[in-house]
């Protein structure tokens, strides 16, 4: 038997709509730009989109109706919703949530702008809220939408995607090998912007159980 110098953490799970199981978290890779509109925000070329893969640790999942903390080192959060799809035991998709990528908006674009790398922008503690899985994925057209307090800050449409959910995984396999409990955030429409302490965030997809948090200060 493995003797541990001090006990493992305790392997980030989702739950699942109408189910008991929860579906065990391996990783998070995500899809950036994979919206037209969001790529020309971001000051991408508007004739040239391409998507682009980063990842989240497993443990920066926010779930269960947990409310996600302002982080440290950054003046600038801003919200990302976001199609997660959850890969089950063939490595296909199994589930299917809503989530929202958090990012330290300054942070990012220090570090592009110095040809550094993304983890401090993007992979930080509780930067990946996600609400409970549904077994039954959306329509391919589902809306999806975010609002802050109230205001509809983000809305368009699954069918917008430069890459649809099969051509994510296609693209992933070709970097990594994908394995069950895999979650792939797989982009955001356009109308990110900035949330402070005490934001209430609503995000929805037509057809998936919905999530809201609040941003503890």
């Amino acid at each position: 038997m493995t003797q541990w110098l001090f006990p493992p953490a305790q392997t980030p799970s989702l739950s699942i709509d109408g189910d008991s199981r929860r579906l065990p978290v391996r990783r998070i890779l995500c899809v950036g730009q994979n919206y037209a509109a969001h790529a020309r925000e971001m000051g991408a070329d508007p004739d040239k989109p391409a998507p682009f893969f980063f990842a989240k640790p497993a443990d920066a999942l926010v779930v269960d109706g947990s409310d996600p903390a302002y982080p440290s080192a950054t003046q600038n959060l801003h919200y990302e919703v976001e199609l997660v799809v959850a890969l089950g035991a063939d490595a296909r998709p199994v589930g299917w949530a809503v989530g929202v990528d958090l990012t330290r908006r300054d942070l990012q674009a220090e570090a592009k702008a110095k040809g550094r790398p993304w983890e401090a922008g993007k992979a930080f503690d509780q930067s990946a809220p996600c609400g409970a899985l549904s077994l039954t994925p959306p329509a391919a057209g589902a809306a999806i939408e975010l609002s802050v307090n109230g205001d509809v800050r983000q809305s368009g449409r699954l069918s917008d995607m430069i890459w649809d959910v099969d051509g994510v995984l296609s693209k992933a396999a070709e970097l990594w090998a994908l394995q069950p409990g895999d979650l792939i955030f797989t982009g955001t429409p356009e109308g990110v912007g900035p949330l402070n302490p005490g934001d209430r965030v609503e995000a929805v997809i037509a057809g998936l159980p919905p999530l809201s948090f609040t941003v503890r200060s």
